[in-house]
């Protein structure tokens, strides 16, 4: 089964916890500080395997939590990193974050890596907080928390070569001919559903990959039909071969077939006109189809398409594939390598709004609840397991605004403030 689109959910590892501790030495107060830093937390890394053509190992495991950093030791002993957890994906894949569907990174280049979630740094001791006024202090870090979301894995075929088509007029038939892919044949629509690769070798020793991508149908820009599923996969091809099929008896006309698929491809993405693109009328081994031919070959040329971009074939017969397959090669050989399709304008659409570093909200018992993402992260980070470190927490609160946020709320001495499951009162 070919799987080209899957999401999954990534949690980094929290960073370990800075330690509290001090020496054992004569004339020194509290033996001086020693505490060590936690460990880094295990990040969540894709990359490239080569011999990966589908992403079917996500099919059925779509959650992956990296492990949290050691935490700090005395003597100043740093906690044990944790490892990364590394995921191998085909190469063509493009990461997004599923929520805004904004692209992390693109995958093509075998080995190429990719960071997707980011481990938390370890807290750091108390020996980082000695200060004149505080020679053995008290305080330390909770590791940073690692990043969590959700990420879409789209895969993108990597083929120099695309055939595009309505469906069943050739193109897996043509595939199976070239190249040793033996992709599924039948005489009905919607045969293909997924795209089929195969290599064709020339006797030059020249070679290129061409893919069977699924046919194409009106509105499949919008979605319709097998819509994205199909176009997306022509993004990175750098040579088009656009199959029309000649049988007098298929109810279609070849120059309405040959202006629809276009159009689909121009609204879906205008960069892939841009391409090289050779037309091939196919099945001109069926009664009629010859001249269906001259018919369709000069109403190109009035449009100006030139001559030697118009190919006929049978795949039944050979006829004509063989130079077909030699121009193809030259085509590519001069072929500019398109970017995929733009995601900037979607990522722009889909952004999140930016959240307040602080926020007061209040609930029905008449708490102030404070969050925000610079509150939370400081209250995941502090240790307040000491006098110290709580005194710590309170002037990074108050240098953040928390105390004004909360005299504009209404909040007055003695009123409860609630940060996540910590509850204090508030104080003037």
């Amino acid at each position: 089964m070919f799987v080209d689109q899957v999401t999954v959910e990534v949690e980094a590892g929290k960073g370990g916890d800075g330690m509290v501790a001090f020496r054992h030495e004569k004339f020194v107060p509290f033996g001086g500080p020693a505490g060590g830093d936690g460990g880094h937390g295990g990040s969540i890394v894709f990359f490239v395997d080569p011999g990966l053509r589908t992403l079917m190992d996500f099919r059925y495991q779509r959650h992956f939590h990296a492990k949290a950093g050691g935490n700090g030791l005395g003597k100043q002993m740093y906690g044990r990193k944790a490892e990364d957890i590394r995921l191998a994906v085909p190469a063509g894949t493009t990461v997004y974050d599923a929520d805004i569907h904004q692209v992390i990174g693109d995958l093509t280049e075998p080995g190429q890596e990719l960071v997707v979630a980011r481990g938390g740094r370890g807290g750091r001791g108390n020996v980082h907080f000695v200060s004149p006024k505080n020679t053995a202090p008290e305080i330390a870090e909770n590791g940073e928390p690692g990043q969590h979301r959700f990420v879409t894995l789209e895969l993108k075929v990597l083929a120099d070569v695309g055939l595009v088509g309505f469906p069943s007029v050739g193109k897996s038939t043509l595939l199976s001919v070239v190249t040793s892919a033996k992709p599924k044949i039948a005489a009905y629509q919607f045969t293909t559903l997924t795209p089929n690769l195969g290599m064709v070798q020339l006797d030059d020793g020249s070679d290129f990959v061409m893919a069977d991508l699924p046919g194409l149908i009106e509105g499949a820009s919008n979605g319709v039909g097998l819509g994205f599923q199909f176009l997306r996969h022509v993004e990175r091809t750098r040579v088009i071969l656009h199959l029309v099929e000649m049988d007098p008896e298929n109810g279609r006309e070849p120059l309405d077939d040959y202006h629809q698929i276009r159009k689909e491809l121009g609204t879906y993405d205008d960069n892939i006109l841009k391409r090289p693109q050779l037309v091939v009328a196919t099945k001109l081994d069926m009664p009629g189809a010859k001249e269906r031919f001259e018919d369709f070959k000069a109403a190109l040329i009035k449009e100006g398409v030139p001559a030697d971009h118009i190919y006929a074939i049978s795949s039944i017969t050979h006829t004509g594939v063989s130079q077909l397959m030699q121009d193809t090669a030259k085509a590519l050989k001069n072929a500019p390598v398109f970017e995929p399709k733009a995601t900037a304008e979607q990522a722009l659409a889909h952004e999140k709004p930016t959240e307040a570093e602080v926020s007061v909200a209040r609930d029905d018992d008449g708490t102030f609840i404070l969050s925000g993402t610079k509150v939370e992260r400081l209250f995941k980070m502090a240790n307040l397991e000491h006098d110290d470190g709580a005194l710590r927490f309170a002037r990074q609160l108050r240098g953040l605004g928390v105390d004004d946020a909360l005299r504009e709320a209404g909040a007055k001495t003695g009123d409860l403030v609630a940060i996540d499951d910590f509850t204090f009162e508030f104080v003037e």
